[in-house]
């Protein structure tokens, strides 16, 4: 069977390398340490808060939801109101679980781990592969054949690495089957984020994010703001890793 195009382009991160672990080992262990512990001391490290307010929610359309009668029961306790028989999604639970999913991948981009971003929906395929290439990571926006993660040692080899997070800016597969990429991330334990309108189901994902998925400007919005999220981060440890240098450097001589 023939590696997806995606994944075999990320073979470099995704395959552990002896040099790699060396260079890793070679560091002194208590910046490493300090590092990765900085961050975990602040409620809000990455200022995540500060990327958007509840009017560009609205202004994106985020709080539509569908029709009365596709409502998932597991949603409802993210519902405000119903209003010409279209659900409308409370947009104060909204912001608080984007920013508690913005900060999570702010660190999990921090950590240098692996961010795959999935979706199946067609007019979105473009924008997400862009944004993930835009912020160094990587996305899969195809067919998801079943056992890419939970028989990843039988398909790509033993050394493969697993993502570290799936961002899913899309939870289903069409109206009403869940993308199984989220049960499969579930069965290996993966952390999730992802964007559920009011016929998804978010018992399986670890940061839901109730919101619309269906409209362009929603989806634009969501893409902006991990892409700022993870760049972000990303500069964050290439900066303070520059000074912990400099510091190292000064305290030699």
């Amino acid at each position: 069977m023939a590696v997806p195009r995606l994944l075999r382009a990320a073979v470099p991160r995704l395959y552990s390398s002896v040099p790699a672990t060396a260079a890793a080992a070679a560091r002194p262990r208590a910046v490493d340490d300090k590092l990765l512990s900085e961050p975990l001391g602040h409620p809000d490290f990455f200022n995540v808060k500060e990327l958007f307010s509840l009017k560009d929610l609205f202004d994106a359309r985020v709080h539509l939801g569908h029709k009365k009668g596709c409502r998932h029961r597991f949603m409802e306790p993210y519902i405000f109101g119903c209003r010409l028989d279209q659900d409308i999604i409370d947009l104060d639970q909204t912001m608080q679980h984007l920013q508690l999913a913005l900060n999570f991948t702010a660190h999990i981009a921090y950590r240098k781990g692996i961010i795959l971003f999935i979706s199946r929906k067609r007019q979105f395929c473009h924008l997400v592969e862009s944004t993930a290439r835009e912020c160094g990571e990587y996305a899969h926006t195809r067919y998801w054949q079943g056992g890419l993660l939970t028989n990843a040692h039988i398909q790509f080899g033993s050394g493969v690495r697993l993502p570290d997070l799936l961002i899913f800016l899309s939870s289903l597969n069409n109206v009403f089957q869940p993308h199984v990429a989220i049960r499969d991330a579930a069965k290996m334990n993966i952390p999730t984020v992802g964007v559920v309108d009011t016929n998804c189901n978010p018992c399986l994902i670890t940061y839901p994010i109730p919101g619309n998925d269906d409209s362009p400007t929603a989806m634009e919005l969501y893409c902006k703001l991990f892409r700022m999220t993870i760049i972000r981060a990303k500069d964050k440890r290439r900066q303070n890793e520059v000074f912990d240098e400099l510091r190292r450097k000064a305290e030699g001589n």
